[in-house]
């Protein structure tokens, strides 16, 4: 076990594989059920690689002062062992993958606390399904092979600065994310997630405005607070402003203030939010719906910095970074009048499309998992978790409402296991039923047109969906529903060859015959397999 550890150092090994290999072999190595490797971030601990729980565990966040067992592992320096008989309830009961959704009987259980570079770092946990499994001899051993865990977090920790994923931090030197809020959190590490993150953590650091393209409920949000907390104006204002909630004859006000007098009830002087996030940065969520007269003042506050306050006779320097959401396309609302063209330049600058949730691969269990374990607390349940076929049904469904509709779902269901009858100490676990996914509502919405369109280029009309026949004219009978995936990455298949074959090869080209962002069409067809 040494041996690997120590190879395992001097091999050049994604973070995520290093880890992974870290635990797996000390699960082997101590004949045990389970092992947890846990970083601490402010007052939880994430999981960063687990085996032998279930998957969705890598999305809970642990609140330290809800876990006695995690609470005593991190105040003790050296490794710290439970009896099996102890009655601290353990953080882990119905999660472990080989007794999924029961309460863990008598087990052993121990942990040590993690430091690197002086400083608590997080945490490490093995747990044994057969009692007497861990002793004093193993308790020692533990000890001995902390010091490699440490080793190797901070092997990849100086792998990520010698690869400058840290540099925009530490040329200001004053951020820490250890320190940032959970609720802040991304979670997800599919690679359309890894690769917005990774872009995002770039463009920080500019000035460049930046336009957030998303559906509803995909988090653009928590992308703004990412844009802002990563840049150097993280020490001053993040102001948002839903655009769609201001009334048309305040929002000029409410953006760039007003003087007394300037309109009946205006009795004083009051800053718009332009001047609230001086320094910092303004979030405008919903962009697309603020109206045309207060569009021009905007696009002036861009172009030169200056903002008037309603009623005022001279303009007023700002200094204020733009960052803009919206989910309609506002090339339509251009084409339409509705959205002034030199606006969407000025906010376009550099736009940041966000993949819906249908497309961040197994990123849902994830999500799952956090959402599960804020609803535990929040309920104070024992523990609460995803059956293997609801686990199943969350990654089949489509997601329209997007990690919003997610977070819905669980909570929900988490009520209704409570009104059926669960009770506290139980471990409750959500089985399909309790999730209330609505398919036809999990439908896509382009899916139809896809379908439409490979139809019409065919030379053949568009299939009714209530006839039971494909473009051909064969009957379909009993379809898989687990085909339907398979289908309709065929169709895009097909539409992307074939937008490539018109535009002889021209990425961008074939983007704009499919309406759809390139970034989002090169991510796309990888996933299909159709470029490296």
């Amino acid at each position: 076990m040494r041996d690997i550890l120590l190879a395992d150092l001097a091999t050049n090994l994604p973070h995520a594989v290093r880890y992974l290999r870290l635990v797996c072999t000390l699960r082997e190595g101590f004949g045990c059920g389970a092992v947890g490797l846990l970083k601490l971030e402010g007052n939880s601990l994430r999981p960063v690689a687990v085996d032998g729980l279930v998957g969705e565990a890598l999305g809970r966040r642990f609140e330290v002062g809800q876990h006695p067992r995690l609470a005593a592992i991190l105040s003790n320096r050296e490794p710290t062992r439970f009896d099996p008989g102890i009655e601290l309830p353990d953080p882990y009961d119905g999660l472990l993958d080989a007794r999924v959704g029961e309460p863990l009987p008598v087990h052993d259980c121990m942990g040590t606390s993690l430091y690197v570079e002086g400083k608590l770092w997080g945490a490490l946990t093995l747990d044994a399904l057969r009692a007497g499994t861990f002793g004093e001899p193993e308790r020692d051993e533990l000890k001995r092979y902390a010091l490699l865990v440490e080793a190797a977090i901070r092997v990849t920790r100086l792998e990520e600065e010698i690869h400058g994923l840290r540099m925009s931090r530490a040329s200001a030197g004053a951020f820490d994310p250890a320190v940032q809020e959970a609720v802040d959190e991304i979670v997800g590490n599919s690679e359309a997630i890894t690769e917005l993150l990774r872009e995002i953590d770039v463009i920080a650091d500019s000035e460049l405005p930046v336009l957030l393209l998303g559906e509803t409920g995909v988090g653009k949000e928590l992308f703004a607070r990412r844009l802002h907390q990563r840049s150097r104006r993280r020490d001053r204002p993040l102001v948002h402003v839903n655009c769609a909630a201001l009334p048309e004859s305040l929002a000029e006000s409410e953006l760039f203030g007003h003087v007394k007098g300037a309109f009946s009830g205006a009795t004083a002087e009051r800053p718009g939010r332009f001047e609230a996030a001086e320094g910092g940065t303004l979030f405008l969520d919903e962009v697309g719906e603020l109206p045309p007269p207060v569009q021009a003042k905007l696009l002036r506050a861009l172009q030169n910095g200056e903002i008037q306050r309603l009623g005022a006779d001279r303009p007023r320097r700002v200094d204020v970074r733009v960052i803009a959401a919206t989910n309609r396309n506002l090339r339509d609302g251009v084409r339409e009048g509705s959205f002034r063209a030199d606006l969407y330049h000025r906010l376009s600058v550099y736009p940041v499309p966000i993949p819906p949730l249908r497309e961040r691969d197994n990123d849902v269990l994830l999500l799952a998992g956090r959402f599960l374990e804020l609803n535990r607390a929040r309920l104070g349940l024992r523990s609460l978790r995803l059956s293997p076929q609801a686990g199943q049904a969350l990654c089949r469904y489509r997601w329209p409402g997007n990690v919003r509709e997610l977070e819905h779902v669980i909570s929900r269901a988490a009520l209704r296991s409570m009104s059926r009858g669960a009770r506290r100490g139980d471990i409750v676990t959500l089985e399909p039923e309790l999730l209330d996914l609505d398919v036809e509502l999990g439908v896509p919405p382009g899916q139809a047109a896809i379908a439409a369109a490979v139809g019409s280029s065919n030379g053949q009309p568009a299939p009714d969906a209530d006839s039971g026949s494909d473009p051909t004219g064969d009957t379909i009978i009993d379809a898989e529903p687990l085909a339907l995936r398979a289908a309709v990455d065929d169709c895009q298949r097909q539409l992307i060859r074939r937008a490539l074959a018109a535009s002889k090869g021209n990425w961008t080209q074939a983007a704009r015959r499919l309406e759809v962002d390139p970034s989002n069409l090169h991510k796309l067809a990888r996933r299909l397999e159709l470029r490296g």
